[in-house]
């Protein structure tokens, strides 16, 4: 199993590793566009569409989820997404939306060392049961990507502790940086978990493969397939 650093899976240990590897946290979502149309009429209502900096993330909305948390901070975004009836500090599963504004202008930066830079925080917080797995390059919209799977066996958040593993997919966009993001919550684990690439994470995969990104205007604003369809 190839074993890399990724992004933190608690908002604390997140924010540990923003600072530590120069990536402030949370950015304005609406600024910064280039000029374009985009007719919001032609997304699916199955379809969450969020600006984010430069371009517009499409992801297929996750059946189930709802919106929990979006924040903004300088040069970074975040809006996170929990099964109906959980909230922020107490979920099982949440499904999250990154975008880092500019990152894409740095030549030493690849999608793949993106997750290695921001891993080092939450690595900290369960060295003996840290386990990741990287599931290769990929292609978005055009973008260079790379998609990756990482697990803490043991994490102390939330006032108990838990086992966390999170699939993530990085995009370089044309400006900015962004990544979409499916996390589980289970018990404790003293041992790393492993990586289930067929039934559970593979098919979660599958569901977020036709996420994509498209240019916007400054005047642009979000779509209704933003909101829960039900």
């Amino acid at each position: 199993m190839e074993k890399i650093r990724l992004k933190s899976m608690s908002k604390r240990v997140l924010v540990l590793a923003l600072l530590a590897c120069g990536v402030c946290s949370f950015a304005a979502a609406q600024s910064g566009a280039p000029a374009g149309t985009v007719d919001f009429n032609d997304f699916k209502p199955t379809e969450i569409v969020t600006p984010i900096f430069s371009e517009i993330l499409v992801i297929p909305f996750p059946q189930g989820f709802v919106g929990a948390s979006a924040r903004t901070h300088d040069d970074f975004y975040i809006n996170e997404m929990v099964l109906k009836g959980e909230t922020v500090d107490h979920w099982s599963q949440m499904v999250t939306q990154t975008g880092r504004r500019g990152l894409s202008s740095k030549p030493n930066v690849t999608p793949q060392g993106y997750l290695n830079a921001i891993a080092g925080g939450f690595k900290r917080m369960c060295p003996d049961t840290f386990a990741a797995k990287g599931l290769g390059a990929t292609t978005v919209s055009g973008h260079d990507g790379f998609v990756a799977w990482a697990s803490c066996g043991t994490l102390n958040s939330g006032g108990y502790a838990h086992s966390e593993s999170t699939l993530f997919i990085c995009i370089k966009g044309t400006e900015d940086y962004y990544t979409v993001q499916w996390s589980e919550r289970g018990p404790a684990s003293s041992a790393p978990l492993v990586y289930d690439d067929d039934a559970t994470w593979g098919g979660r995969l599958k569901k977020l493969s036709s996420v994509k990104t498209i240019g916007r205007a400054p005047a642009e604003t979000p779509h209704p397939g933003a909101v829960d369809p039900k």
